[in-house]
């Protein structure tokens, strides 16, 4: 046994054991775990947090995600077209568990103060009618809400404790499978979302990598700042030149990846037609977030109808010395206006996102013509309850604080492609995956053994392959390469170029030609094949680094890797082994 421990043999065993423990396999880990809970979602009042593992669902166990999206399927979700009526014409669309839009009003009524994109509403439209139905006032608003936004009971029970209230619609929580080993899980194994996005530089202006890497930055640290977990951020180029931004973000819904990645988030506050500070660090050093002392929903929240709560949320930021003479320059020129509530300057402050009014705040009259460097950003939270009017200031005023510490992103962007991929499907990927891994090694040694008539040369091979597998695998977790469809591809290319190799090494030395009367010649000359064809596919490998804006870099990386660990770690092992056992015959 001795003989066959050689010093390439234990380098082998050696790079084994420390992929294991970059591996860290953990069969035994099983259920479903929170991976993100949704700011806005009630559930996050109730205190659910990431990490809490989910035994039931309304009395329903859940083990698998197949047990998960069964029991949120049973909570009668089907979307519901609407039509709404306004004296700006109709509008059409699905909803499941939010009527889409927020009003204001009384018993003759109902005017719009906030609605979402995919409504078609705008703010001030005046609601006549829903589904036909004519809405007088308040309480006809607020009836038809109750008929169409039936709430079910929902009751949840985790690890830590039981969370039981009603909702309209499915939980704003995302889940996985409790992990059972470091390998990270590409989009199509683990689920989320996928942006392809092409930057867009003014006309005339070329774009440059030093654009990209820019927009890159920006883009890392908004979405840290969001709080996103699992995110990839990489440049990609097609063939032709064309650059784009691959946004690769686990567990995320299409409409989060849209909020946060498509926007351009160009923050401006006007005093008037005048800017006076903008978002990102330039004008804004400090920006009040996650603290308290600063920072948070200002009580009491207010009900403006039934069924209609709204609440203000308020956070403290710095301005820098040249935004704060800004400041300075555009105040000292305006009137005083007394009121009831106190005196004010003529023009208010105006908060505009991407364009759009968010909020306009009153200027106290003495701060006309002073350089201020903190100022007091607020806005609105609504909802049918106080506690989701709660939420949603809370969620809106992340949003801001986000975009005001990254900044806006230094070029437009616009969405070439946009993926949404379930969980499930990969899951059953991966199951398929091995079980034809599986068969495919087991009839390669089959081959094998057909063609050499000796199990202790067939078993080396078996062996061999699947240490190359586990080493690539360790590797891959080592620095957290997300395996996606592309890379497994790349794992059978590698180990099916290892087996052919090791056919080489094995006819070298069972048949080498007469001249080659010693062992070093014929393993030299394998080796001399062997390095050949991987210099050859190392080169075949370059190309695809940028093939489909970088889509196939998942299967380059892989199979370099693969092809390297056999070639300096297991194809020299191999042919230790197998040079002392042909010695002994």
């Amino acid at each position: 046994m001795k003989k066959y421990l050689t010093l390439r043999v234990w380098i082998l065993i050696i790079f084994l054991i420390m992929s294991f423990i970059a591996i860290s396999p953990r069969p035994w880990a099983k259920g479903i775990e929170i991976t993100g809970v949704d700011e806005s979602s009630p559930l996050t009042t109730y205190g659910l947090s990431t990490g809490e593992k989910i035994l039931e669902i309304n009395g329903d166990k859940i083990e698998t995600l197949e047990d998960f999206n069964e029991a949120i399927n049973k909570l009668h979700l089907e979307p519901k077209k609407i039509t709404v009526e306004t004296d700006k014409g109709e509008f059409s669309y699905e909803i499941t568990d939010v009527i889409g839009f927020i009003v204001r009003g009384n018993e003759t009524t109902l005017t719009v103060v906030e609605a979402r994109d995919f409504t078609g509403l705008k703010k001030d439209m005046k609601i006549l009618a829903i589904n036909g139905d004519k809405l007088v006032g308040v309480k006809d608003y607020t009836a038809k809400l109750d008929e169409l936004l039936k709430k079910e009971e929902f009751v949840m029970k985790t690890n830590k404790q039981e969370y039981a209230l009603l909702l309209a619609g499915a939980p704003e929580i995302r889940v996985s499978e409790a992990a059972t080993s470091n390998i990270q899980k590409g989009l199509e194994l683990q689920g989320g979302s996928r942006a392809l996005l092409k930057p867009i530089s003014e006309e005339g202006v070329e774009l440059t990598n030093k654009n990209i890497i820019d927009l890159i930055d920006v883009l890392q640290e908004r979405l840290n700042v969001y709080g996103l977990a699992d995110i990839t951020i990489r440049s990609a180029e097609d063939l032709a030149g064309e650059k784009f931004v691959a946004v690769e973000i686990a567990g995320a819904t299409r409409e989060e990846v849209r909020e946060l990645v498509a926007k351009q988030g160009v923050f401006e506050a006007k005093i008037g037609e005048e800017v006076v500070f903008r978002g990102g660090s330039g004008d804004l050093p400090f920006v009040c977030k996650g603290d308290g002392s600063c920072s948070g929903v200002r009580p009491p929240c207010s009900q403006i109808a039934p069924g209609q709560w709204s609440c203000q949320f308020q956070f403290q930021i710095s301005l820098s010395p040249n935004a704060a003479a800004k400041h300075a320059a555009v105040t000292k020129d305006l009137t005083v206006n007394a009121t009831a509530q106190g005196s004010y300057l003529s023009k208010q402050l105006d908060l505009f996102l991407d364009g759009e009014l968010r909020d306009s705040l009153n200027i106290a009259a003495d701060l006309k013509g002073r350089e201020l460097t903190a100022i007091l950003i607020s806005g609105p939270g609504y909802g049918e309850t106080e506690e989701a009017a709660y939420n949603d200031a809370i969620a809106s005023m992340n949003q801001l604080q986000t975009i005001l510490i990254s900044g806006s992103l230094p070029l437009k962007l616009e969405i070439i492609k946009l993926d949404t991929i379930s969980p499930v499907l990969g899951q059953e990927f991966v199951k398929n995956a091995i079980l034809t891994g599986m068969l495919a090694l087991l009839g390669v040694t089959l081959v094998i053994y057909i063609r050499y008539r000796r199990l202790l040369i067939t078993v080396p091979v078996l062996i061999t392959s699947l240490s190359e597998l586990i080493m690539t695998l360790g590797f891959a977790a080592l620095i957290s390469w997300n395996l996606d469809i592309a890379s497994i591809a790349g794992l059978i290319a590698a180990v099916g170029t290892g087996v052919d190799d090791q056919i080489v090494i094995l006819d070298e030395l069972i048949k080498g030609e007469s001249k080659y009367i010693n062992w070093k010649d014929r393993i030299k000359r394998a080796f001399g094949i062997i390095f050949g064809a991987y210099l050859t596919l190392a080169v075949a490998m370059i190309p695809l680094w940028n093939a489909g804006a970088g889509l196939l870099r998942g299967f380059a990386v892989t199979t370099l890797v693969g092809i390297t660990v056999g070639v300096l770690i297991t194809r020299p092992a191999f042919a230790s082994i197998c040079e002392n056992i042909i010695k002994k015959k």
